[in-house]
This record gives structure tokens, sequence and C-alpha cells, in this order.
């Protein structure tokens, strides 16, 4: 790497960190946890979309992508698309700040976490293996509302009540995949999901004479299933057509919930509930999942690519279940998720050694959806924009490959109708895949 190389790195690195040190003095107004959003009250919390800082800068997309220089782990069937002697691993942080508003109410919050940490490397010939862990699923915020009735507030005092919630589900997966024919890839992969939620309401009163009441659900969570993908490329002259889908089988969550209330103040305390159950009888689960996408490319210039993807909630008993179906005002039902993703990228030249811009990947991206839940009848929808580079940070003339991807994401989920909380946001995602090449000999002339 020559010093021009060298210092457009240093650069794009200190714009990382001084980006992420800028959402640090915004005063969080939601409970610690992977996710900080008032959507995140319902059921597991806010389901997170996954893939690498690479990807989400094309809008998310990644089910028909394959790229031997990147993970992708959207889809296992992609894990062939490399160098049959390249181990690879990808590492990425999010980090997001947020902006509510709700009628006159506004707030704000931000967050940074774990993205993904993911490794690749191959098991013979045309077959390849991956490990990996990612955040599944987010629970974070805090509120606190007053009550306002003169009559009660003259007998009781000030009442307040503050509601908060922290915690979330982490995936730990493994898969596989194989390309048949040279067109035809499939793919394999096991997930098992752990984690913990808590989800808390305190009722306090400023008269003495009053206890408060603590109540809330503390959750245990644990779960596995199985992914399934295929993708085909179909060479058209000098394009190649890719076609990709996947499929996640829903699962039973296992586990127990918590339920407490508890009797506090400056007066005798008491437990006025204490109930610890599993989900042997109200059982609650996570639903399937089903993604298509398309690609078309040429070469290592451009890529352009489309996905959908359905998740049909309503069976999976989160609206029924204590602990994923709390109350907050709001009426809350599951439904069917669904989004609509695409992206497109252009390398000026790749392999160009005299300018180093021409060697960085350029990508952009868009998407629409809609959240697996509604509120009083209403449907939560979001949409973004996304755009991206990645930073070749090694010769390319040498046996590594390394990237560094920086993503940004600038979306909105829900609205001011029918007193909905409005969400605008601005993600910040960055990654580094490591790339190199194993058991290659030295040949010395």
């Amino acid at each position: 790497m020559d010093m021009s190389e060298k210092k457009t790195v240093k650069l794009a690195i200190w714009m990382v960190v001084l980006s992420c040190l800028a959402g640090v003095p915004m005063r969080a107004q939601t409970g610690a946890g992977s996710a900080h959003t008032p959507y995140s009250i319902f059921g597991v919390g806010d389901v997170l979309h996954q893939g690498t800082a690479y990807h989400k800068a094309m809008g998310g997309t990644g089910v028909a992508s394959r790229n031997r220089k990147v993970i992708n782990y959207m889809n296992p069937a992609a894990l062939t698309a490399r160098d049959s002697l390249a181990f690879m691993v990808d590492f990425s942080m999010n980090h997001t700040d947020r902006i509510y508003r709700q009628q006159d109410l506004r707030s704000g919050a931000n967050l940074t976490n774990l993205n993904d940490l993911v490794m690749s490397f191959p098991i013979y010939h045309h077959s390849a293996m991956m490990l990996g862990i990612a955040p599944y699923s987010g629970l974070g915020y805090q509120f606190s509302s007053y009550e306002t009735d003169p009559n009660l507030i003259g007998k009781v005092g000030d009442v307040s009540k503050t509601s908060a919630g922290s915690g979330g589900l982490y995936q730990v997966f493994g898969g596989a995949g194989v390309t048949l024919w040279k067109r035809l890839s499939l793919g394999a992969e096991y997930i098992f999901y752990f984690g913990k939620m808590q989800k808390t309401t305190v009722v306090s009163y400023s008269v003495s004479g009053y206890n408060g009441v603590s109540s809330g659900y503390e959750m245990v969570l644990r779960g596995h299933t199985g992914k399934l993908g295929l993708q085909y490329e179909q060479p058209i002259g000098r394009l190649t057509l890719g076609l990709g889908a996947t499929y996640t089988l829903g699962t039973n969550l296992k586990g127990s919930v918590r339920d407490y209330k508890i009797s506090t103040g400056s007066l005798v305390s008491d437990t006025l509930r204490n109930e610890i159950n599993d989900f042997s009888k109200n059982k609650a689960s996570l639903a399937g999942e089903l993604a298509v996408g398309v690609s078309l490319r040429s070469g290592e210039r451009w890529r352009a690519e489309l996905d959908y993807t359905r998740s049909d909630w309503t069976r999976t008993g989160m609206d029924k279940v204590a602990g994923f179906a709390n109350t907050s005002g709001a009426v809350f039902t599951t439904t069917a998720s669904q989004s609509f993703r695409g992206g497109f990228e252009i390398i000026p030249n790749a392999n160009d050694v005299r300018y180093y811009l021409r060697r960085l990947s350029y990508k952009a991206g868009l998407y629409y959806g809609s959240e697996y839940f509604l509120l009083d009848g209403n449907k939560i929808n979001s949409a973004g924009l996304t755009f991206g580079i990645t930073l070749p940070i090694s010769n390319q003339n040498t046996k590594m490959n390394n990237g560094l991807s920086i993503s940004v994401d600038l979306g909105q989920r829900g609205s001011l109708k029918s007193n909905l909380v409005r969400e605008r946001y601005i993600g910040l995602t960055v990654g580094l895949n490591a790339f190199d090449i194993w058991f290659m000999k030295n040949q010395y002339h």
C-alpha cells in the first residue's frame, strides 16, 4: 500500500470514529439494551435485518448476491462464492441515532452495538462453512408519565409511572454450502437463539404514606431452527443473472418468564405476585421467513440486486403470552411482515494500480417494509435510503485482500397519524472483512 492509500484509509477510519463520538453527548431516553426504540416494547422487540456492512450499504440486499471478496451469511448457499483456499472473517459494529415524535412530544436516543462476527473457510473442493454470531432482536426503551387528575393528586400527592425495558435475543449460527454443476449452489444453516429480556413498570407516590408498586416480566429465552438456501447463476452475454432464495423455519421458544408485582416504599414491602412459568403450556414462537432475490452483474465492475422478504407472525402467540403481549396503552396484534429492498454497486476499476479511488466500491440502496405487529389496527411501516463504500486496505498483488466497509442508513418508521410515534434515524455500520489465502506454498526461483 503506497502513502496515498494509507492516508485515504486513515482519513476514513478517523471519520468513522468522529461520527460515532458525535452521537455520545446526545441524551438517551431509552433503557439499556440492544435496541433504542419505543417499538421494541412489543413481542421479542425490534427484529433486526441481517447482513454485513457491505450488504447494508446496498439496501440490505444479499439473497442472490455472490461475491468472492466478502462473506454473505444472509444465504448459506453464497458461502461457495469464494477463492477455494481463502479464509475469511467479517466483524462489524453499528451506531444509530434516533429522534422520536408523538404529537407535541419529542425525544432522542443513540446506541452502539455489535452487528456481526462471522468466519468462513473452505471444506473440500466446491464447498465451504461458516460460523458466526449476530443480534436477532433488541429491546430498549424508557418513558415516564404523570397523573393529571387534580382530585387524585389532592388525595395521594404526585403520582408518576415509569416503564423501561432492556435485553434482546442473539443468534449463534453455523452453515455450509456446496456448488453443483458450476451454477447451482445449495446451503443449509443451523441457528441457536438465546437471550434475556426485562420489562418493568414502577408507580411512585410523593406522599410517604402510600407504597409504590413495581411490576414487570423477566424472560430467559432460547430456541433453535434451520435455514435452507439456494442460488443459481446464468451467463447472459457479458452479464451474469443470479437468482436466490432462502427459507428459515419457525421455532417454538423455550425458557421461562417471571411475572412479578411488588409493593415498595416507606411502609412494609410486600410481594403481591411472583409467578415463574415455562412455555410448555403458553407457547410462543418465532415466525418462519421466506426470502427471494435476483441480481445482475457485469464481472466485478457493477451489480444490481432486488430482494423480497415475508414472515407471517399471526400464529406465533406473541400477542397472547404474558411477557410478550404486555399492555402499553395500545392494542398489540401480530401480523405478517414484509420488505422490499434494492441495491446497486459500482467499482470504476478494480485493478487500477495508479488511482486508489478507482478501486473503491461505491454502493447505494433503498428499502420499504412493514413490522410484524399492528398497533390499534395500524400498520407500522418503515422506509429508508442507504449508501456506502468499501475501501481495499491491502495491495491486490499480495495474498491478502482486506476491505473496510462503511454503510449509512437514513430512514423513518411509523408516522404522526393515529397517535403513533414517528421515528427518524441515521445508522452507521462499519465492518472489516479480512481475507487470506491458506495452504499456498511459496515458490522460489
